[in-house]
C-alpha cells in the first residue's frame, strides 16, 4: 500500500502501510508502536482534555447552585418584607415600584458578589493557570463573559420573587402580623 493513499485512511491501515513500507526497505529493521501524530497528541492530551471536563461540569453545577441560591435568599428576604411592602403599597406605592425594589436589592447583591468574585479569581491565577490552555488567567474576556452569565443567572433567578412581591395584597399581609 503506497503511503500517500493513506492519509485520509484509518490509523490501523496507516501503521501497517508504515511497516510494510519499512519492511520493504529493511527486513531487519524492527518497527513497533507505529501510530499517527494526531494519535499521540490525542493521548497525550487526554489527561487534560479530562480536567477541562471535569472543571466545566462542577462550572455549571456551580452555577446552578448559584441560582439557586441566589433565588433562595431573595425569596426569603421578599418573606421577611411582607410587611413593609404591604406598608409601602397601602402608601401608594404601584406594583412596579415595588418590583424594582426588589430586583435593584437583588442587583446590588449580584454586583457586589461580582466584584468579590473578581477579586477572588484575580488572587488565585497562579494556582489555575497551569490547568488553563489557549486563555490567560487574567483574560479580560473571560471575566466579562462569566460576569455577564452570573448576572443573567442572577436576574433570572431574582426574577420569580420580585413577581411574588407585587402580588403582595397589603390588607392581608398588615392583618397577618
Amino acid at each position: 500500500m503506497n503511503l500517500a493513499l493513506c492519509t485520509q485512511a484509518d490509523p490501523t491501515s496507516l501503521a501497517s502501510a508504515v511497516i510494510g513500507q519499512a519492511r520493504s526497505l529493511d527486513r531487519d529493521l524492527a518497527v513497533t508502536n507505529v501510530r499517527t501524530m494526531t494519535q499521540i497528541i490525542n493521548s497525550s492530551m487526554s489527561g487534560s482534555q479530562f480536567n477541562a471536563f471535569l472543571m466545566g461540569t462542577f462550572a455549571g453545577l456551580a452555577l446552578v447552585l448559584a441560582a439557586f441560591g441566589v433565588y433562595g435568599v431573595l425569596a426569603y428576604a421578599v418573606a421577611r418584607r411582607n410587611h413593609e411592602i404591604a406598608i409601602r403599597r397601602a402608601l401608594g406605592a404601584t406594583k412596579g415600584d415595588v418590583f424594582r425594589l426588589v430586583l435593584g436589592k437583588a442587583t446590588f447583591i449580584t454586583f457586589l458578589g461580582i466584584v468579590i468574585g473578581w477579586v477572588g479569581s484575580l488572587s488565585v491565577t497562579r494556582l489555575l493557570g497551569s490547568l488553563l490552555y489557549g486563555v490567560k488567567p487574567t483574560d479580560p474576556l473571560t471575566f466579562a463573559i462569566v460576569s455577564v452569565t452570573l448576572g443573567g443567572v442572577a436576574a433570572l433567578a431574582a426574577y420569580i420573587p420580585s413577581r411574588r412581591a407585587t402580588q403582595v395584597d397589603p390588607m392581608v399581609a398588615l392583618r397577618y402580623e
